[in-house]
């Protein structure tokens, strides 16, 4: 009995975290394929204005995703920290641009929070929750709505 309580204890989330104005941002770790430079990204005429365009990877054309702009955050310049994070998801693979990739954590489920009704409004669905690792807050994405394109404003 005492070790399916252990068990239950230790469940826990990998999430690879990242820095979107000045706050960390967290996608599970088994959506991402892979990690990369920023690099030159070819702009396609008419795109969604969240789509910056797209990338040659190793022969696959991969669409590139402004996070910031789809998150209704402010622009910022890019520099040399920024990354692409390449993500798969409902078998599509796209890449988001995000200001810089800390690393890999490890949050307990029970350190997560679902979003309070109170802070998000109508983009609550991009938030699956807040996870608090030790002093600080790390905001979940749920990629299934982040990628989600509405077809309404094509």
């Amino acid at each position: 009995m005492a070790a399916a309580v252990l068990e239950v204890a230790e469940r826990e989330e990998q999430l690879v975290a990242f820095h979107l104005a000045n706050e960390i941002y967290g996608v599970d770790i088994s959506a991402i394929n892979e990690i990369i430079r920023l690099r030159e990204i070819t702009q396609i005429p008419r795109a969604n204005p969240d789509i910056e365009g797209v990338i040659n990877l190793r022969g696959k054309i991969v669409p590139i995703l402004d996070l910031r702009r789809r998150l209704g955050l402010p622009a910022a310049e890019r520099t040399g920290v920024n990354r692409i994070i390449v993500v798969e998801n409902g078998g599509c693979t796209v890449g988001l641009v995000v200001d810089g990739v800390t690393g890999v954590l490890r949050i307990a489920d029970t350190s997560i929070e679902p979003p309070s009704k109170l802070i998000c409004s109508l983009h609550e669905a991009y938030i699956r929750g807040v996870g608090k690792v030790g002093d600080k807050l790390v905001i979940l994405l749920n990629m299934d709505f982040v990628l989600k394109v509405d077809l309404s404003e094509l």
